[in-house]
């Protein structure tokens, strides 16, 4: 008899494990207090791009220090990497407007691309559902839009609890899932 793991070889699927059914539980529950307090996670958000942003510049300018470098271009980059992890930090409702514009730019394409999408397989099977998810994109693009920049504090928290929120799900469900496989194929 096959173990789990020689099944899920087999099968080419890969192993989550009961760490997937922990983390989809996290996602869950990151997600349904980011729905309750959407502003939280909208500073949340800023604060953390911020300290990447920071830590980038801090990373790029040894880098750029221990190359011996001459060249003004090669300190450019660093030096606009803190600035920039620096005001989204001292001015976070600046910084949250700016990625609640950022994500009506991401919308806009992805509801191109989904239309580009559904063109190229029209008349097919499933190609409704491209359609769909443009018109759905486009109107959530045109929801930042209308408010901006006051809606982003609203938004943008709300925008990324609820992707956390079906993420957790979804690890749930391909745990489940493969766990319901992995006992059917032992039996």
């Amino acid at each position: 008899m096959d173990t789990n793991v020689d099944i899920m070889k087999d099968l080419k699927i890969p192993d989550f494990g009961k760490y997937s059914l922990i983390a989809g539980i996290l996602l869950i529950l990151l997600g349904t207090v980011g729905i309750i307090l959407p502003e939280f996670m909208s500073l949340e958000a800023t604060i953390l791009i911020a300290s990447l942003l920071l830590i980038g510049g801090v990373f790029w300018l040894i880098h750029s220090f221990k190359s011996h470098s001459k060249e003004w271009t090669e300190w450019l980059k660093p030096v606009l990497l803190l600035i920039t992890g620096a005001l989204m930090l001292f001015y976070p409702m600046t910084g949250i407007a700016t990625i609640g514009l950022l994500m009506v730019v991401y919308l806009l394409l992805d509801s191109y691309g989904s239309f580009m999408m559904a063109y190229s397989i029209k008349h097919k099977k499933g190609w409704g559902w491209m359609v769909f998810n443009g018109i759905v994109s486009l109107l959530l693009a045109l929801l930042f839009l209308i408010g901006w920049p006051a809606s982003s504090l609203l938004l943008v928290g709300l925008y990324i609890s609820i992707s956390l929120f079906f993420d957790g799900w979804a690890l749930i469900t391909v745990y489940w899932m493969q766990r319901k496989l992995t006992k059917d194929k032992s039996v």
